[in-house]
């Protein structure tokens, strides 16, 4: 096998099944991005990565390879016993770092030398993104968006859910921004993605679709930290827009299965961004009813008070109508109009 290959070879050449990608940068790097699907394996922690940084630039490239030995030394078994066990599942080990330098170098080399097929991605990371900035477009060109609409918990995402279930292609877009595009949109769900991380999810998702027919959820141009592309979000002004429906109480029950799990101290957070907008009297009332354990009512009260006014100003060309009391029901209705004709 070759020691050495481009991304673009990797997923062409290899069995999906057959490899695994490992990415040796430090936690944070890969926390802030990476490849999709990649584990983590840092060869060095991000103070370590510090420290042999300066000493490449303001002392010597051999001082910073002995601190990089150094370092790499300490968790060299561990790591070994980590790799032993995926080279028991995966017949490749595919390892990237920033550039392809050191660090993937080096561990590459070891374990080659140890009769393990170790692969090095070209280029590391930054090639990889140059791949996906090089790509990106080709991926939306071809394919046909039905976009589902509808008001804050009408269970849209449920649905895309159920359809990606039943094998249909779905761009779940707020799963790649890890956002739900909203004011509350990162309760419960941690850090938004990077833009960056945003569009290899979102490439990814492309380029493993089976059809050009794909559905996903009608959004903003910017979803989190993260902006759609604009060829992507012209794909969603020209395709099928349906609007999706249910009952305020079915609504507010969506929204707190979804938002309302140990979450009260990053609701109240949430909400205290909204005071220009709906007053320092009403979201007090809001925080002291979240406090009292009364969530219903404050998302009733947002639904009617502040999001249903501002969805309506945003009026579309429905080509259909579905009113969803289960996700999987709807799903089913949306593959008989589009898909199964």
């Amino acid at each position: 096998m070759y020691p050495e290959m481009k991304y673009e070879e990797i997923i062409e050449k290899l069995n999906k099944d057959e490899y695994v990608i490992i990415d040796v940068r430090t936690n944070r790097e890969f926390q802030d991005e990476t490849i999709p699907g990649a584990l983590n394996m840092p060869i060095f922690n991000d103070e370590e990565r510090v420290q042999i940084g300066t000493a490449y630039t303001k002392e010597s490239v051999e001082k910073a390879k002995t601190l990089g030995i150094e370092a790499v030394s300490k968790r060299l078994p561990s790591m070994f016993q980590e790799i032993l066990e995926l080279n028991r599942k995966f017949p490749h080990l595919v390892f990237f770092c920033s550039r392809g330098g050191f660090r993937s170098s080096s561990i590459v080399s070891l374990l080659r030398s140890l009769k393990i097929d170790a692969i090095k991605i070209t280029g590391g990371y930054k090639a990889y993104r140059n791949y996906i900035n090089d790509n990106l477009q080709k991926q939306i060109e071809d394919i046909n968006l039905i976009v589902l609409y509808g008001n804050t918990g009408t269970g849209k995402t449920h649905v895309l859910e159920e359809l990606k279930r039943l094998e249909a292609d779905v761009i779940d877009l707020e799963k790649c921004a890890n956002h739900r595009g909203s004011t509350l949109g990162s309760v419960g769900l941690g850090e938004p993605n990077s833009q960056k991380m945003f569009e290899s999810l979102l490439f990814d998702e492309l380029a493993n679709r089976k059809s050009n027919t794909v559905f996903t959820e009608g959004e903003s141009k910017r979803i989190g930290r993260s902006v759609i592309p604009d060829s992507f979000f012209e794909k969603m002004k020209s395709g099928k827009h349906v609007r999706i429906h249910c009952p305020l109480e079915v609504r507010v029950d969506n929204i707190m299965k979804d938002y309302v799990h140990e979450t009260d101290s990053e609701l109240i957070e949430a909400l205290n961004h909204l005071r220009k907008r709906l007053g320092n009297e009403l979201i007090d009332s809001f925080i002291k009813d979240i406090k009292s354990g009364n969530h219903y009512k404050v998302i009733a009260d947002l639904m009617v008070k502040y999001y249903d006014p501002m969805y309506e100003h945003h009026v579309k060309n429905y080509i259909f109508n579905v009113e969803n009391l289960d996700p999987k029901d709807t799903a089913e209705i949306l593959l008989r109009k589009f898909i199964q004709k």
